[in-house]
This record gives structure tokens, C-alpha cells and sequence, in this order.
């Protein structure tokens, strides 16, 4: 099982130290969010500034960036980090792309669906010289003179994995994305009832498997050197199950449990602005349900008992603000798991 952790994006000069240690530690690979700051900045620095772990955004949001912007900023990325990105996507929601980004919300699993393929025509016409034809409902893509191509470097195509949580974005992933990015508000039954039969029907769709699909992420790790780290950890888990379960979109996972009525009444408390009380809410043993729970000794069988078997890869700390501080031995543990995944096989 591949361990990642999430680098800092809060000032770039913080990059290339914080990358270089995680490195050092044992991580298999570094993350980025789009919170509060550009996803890719921090990437491109922690590229020149490492040799082994992966890169990649957890996730970028994909429609307030024409594929072509992007496919531009992932090449640089593949380059600068000789073939180590990773180009997570995701759509967001309706609310966030009409009031925060100011972008029309348009159908969108048959969009990001486009989004995915245009990408990979965008690189295919880079990289082979053949001429950029793609012409979909929502994306159109028919000039590229020779002084907009970047030189080919020889390397892999940029792996897509894309969010999902619903059975439709699920299966989007799994039919045309090289992995699929689990939201941490998931489940070990939710993996098992929902996301790996519709990740599988997607899969069988475009004639592929499960070794060849990396499935990342899928809850929270709570972990620390001692109980009373351990115990900080589980509070800031409880803290963000009340903030995600008040969406509705999330609520799927609850209702697969008989909690429906929990995520209803956080959303009411969501819309009087009462996050404490939204916390309250949640018990201790629906915070276990979403999280590995444990001190670094025992952590690794811990993600072995909640990940094993429905994830690939888990990320110690989803927060840039929240560094991982775990052993490298405990890494060296994590990363003796089994998983299904052999390796990325992108289209050529």
C-alpha cells in the first residue's frame, strides 16, 4: 500500500524543505488540495526539489480551467518531475462552480467525461505530432501550430484519477480515468457495497481491471506517537464528519449506514452557522466507522482492519495545515499491506 501525505501551500518557500523531508521519511508521495490556494504552485516546486515520491493534486477542480490550460501546466509537471505526476480532478459542486467560480454548471459527469478525453488527445498531439481533432458537445479543441507545442521529453502520459463518491462518478472513473480519488467521507462498507461494484462496471466498460486502476484514499487515518495524540487527532476527525456530513451530496454513506437523520440534522445546524453543536453530534463509534484509529505502533493494522482490500493508497494527512508525523517504521509497516494495483497503464 502506497502511504502519501499532504504538502504545504501556504508559502512556497516552505515547499522544497517540507518535500525534501517527506522524502526522507519514507512517504511514497505528496498531495495538494485546491482549499485555499493553487494546486499546482506547490507541486512544481516540490518537483526540482525531489527525486522519488509521486506528486499530485488531491484534487484540481476541473471546470473554471479550460482542458488546455491544464493539459499545459501537467506537462510542465511531467517534465519537471521526469514522469512522477499525478492529475487528480474533480467537478466540485453546483453552488461552488456558480457563486465561487462564477462557472455554469453543465451537465456534469458528461463533461468531465470530455474533459478526461481531450486531455489525453491534447497530449497524444504533443507527443506524436498527429493533428488536434477533438470535437465533443462541451469541448472543442481543432488548432495546435508547431510554436504552441512543448518538446517531447519521451515520458509517460499523465496519469487522470478523478473525485468520485455517487454511483455515476464512480462509474466515470472507472470507464475512462487511470484511478479514482475517494472523498474521506467514505466508509469501509460504502467501498465495498458501492464504490468497487460501480468502479468495476465502469472498468469493464472500457475492457480494463482493477490492478491497472489505483483506488486512493476512502477515509480519515487517526494516529499519533501517544493516546493523548491519538485522542487530539480523533477530535479534529469528529470535527470534519460534522462539517461534510451537513452536505448533502455526502449523504449517501450515511444513509447506507441508517444515519440519514444524522446528516439531516446537520444540515439544518450547517444553515445557524452552530459548528460546535455539529460536532456534538457525531459518536464515537461513527467516527470509527470512517477512520483507521490508533498510535503509530498500532496504526498499521489498523489500516490494514479499515483499508485493506478496498484501498491502494491512504493519505496520513489530508490537511496541509496537519503534517504526519509517522515513523518511518510505521511507514515501512503501511507499506507491506497488499493491494490490488501493479501500476498506472496509460494510454498511449
Amino acid at each position: 500500500m502506497r502511504i502519501l501525505t499532504s504538502l504545504p501551500q501556504e508559502d512556497l518557500r516552505s515547499v522544497p524543505e517540507a518535500a525534501q523531508a517527506a522524502e526522507m521519511q519514507g512517504f511514497d508521495g505528496v498531495l495538494t488540495q485546491e482549499n485555499r490556494n493553487d494546486p499546482f504552485l506547490a507541486l512544481a516546486v516540490a518537483a526540482v526539489a525531489t527525486h522519488r515520491m509521486t506528486l499530485g493534486t488531491a484534487v484540481a477542480i476541473a471546470f473554471p480551467r479550460s482542458p488546455m490550460v491544464v493539459a499545459n501546466a501537467a506537462w510542465d509537471l511531467q517534465v519537471a518531475s521526469r514522469g512522477r505526476f499525478v492529475l487528480g480532478l474533480g467537478p466540485q459542486i453546483r453552488p461552488h462552480m456558480e457563486k465561487r467560480f462564477s462557472v455554469p454548471w453543465v451537465a456534469p459527469m458528461a463533461r468531465l467525461r470530455e474533459y478526461v478525453l481531450s486531455l489525453r488527445a491534447i497530449w497524444r498531439a504533443w507527443e506524436t505530432g498527429e493533428k488536434l481533432r477533438f470535437e465533443g458537445q462541451h469541448y472543442r479543441f481543432t488548432l495546435m501550430t508547431p510554436n504552441f507545442v512543448p518538446p517531447s521529453r519521451g515520458l509517460p502520459m499523465v496519469p487522470i484519477t478523478l473525485a468520485a463518491v455517487g454511483p455515476k462518478s464512480l462509474r466515470l472513473a472507472g470507464e475512462v480515468a487511470d484511478g479514482v480519488q475517494l472523498h474521506p467521507f467514505c466508509t469501509r462498507r460504502y467501498q465495498e457495497e458501492v464504490v468497487l461494484p460501480h468502479l468495476r462496471e465502469g472498468l469493464a466498460s472500457s475492457g480494463r481491471r482493477l490492478a491497472q486502476f489505483e483506488m486512493v484514499g476512502g477515509g480519515f487515518i487517526a494516529t499519533g506517537p501517544d493516546a493523548a495524540a491519538v485522542a487530539k487527532m480523533f477530535e479534529w476527525v469528529r470535527a470534519r464528519l460534522g462539517f461534510y456530513g451537513s452536505t448533502p451530496a455526502y449523504w449517501p454513506v450515511l444513509e447506507l449506514h441508517g444515519l440519514g437523520d444524522l446528516g439531516r440534522a446537520l444540515n439544518v445546524l450547517s444553515k445557524q452557522g452552530k459548528w460546535t453543536e455539529m460536532t456534538s453530534l457525531i459518536p464515537d463509534e461513527v467516527v470509527h466507522l470512517f477512520a483507521a484509529v490508533g498510535t503509530h505502533a498500532e496504526i498499521a493494522g489498523r489500516i490494514a482492519q479499515r483499508f485493506g482490500g478496498v484501498s491502494d493508497a491512504v493519505s496520513a494527512s489530508i490537511n496541509s495545515a496537519i503534517t504526519s508525523d509517522l515513523p518511518s517504521e510505521a511507514l515501512a509497516d503501511i507499506r507491506r499491506i497488499p493491494v490490488q494495483f501493479t501500476g498506472y497503464q496509460t494510454p498511449s
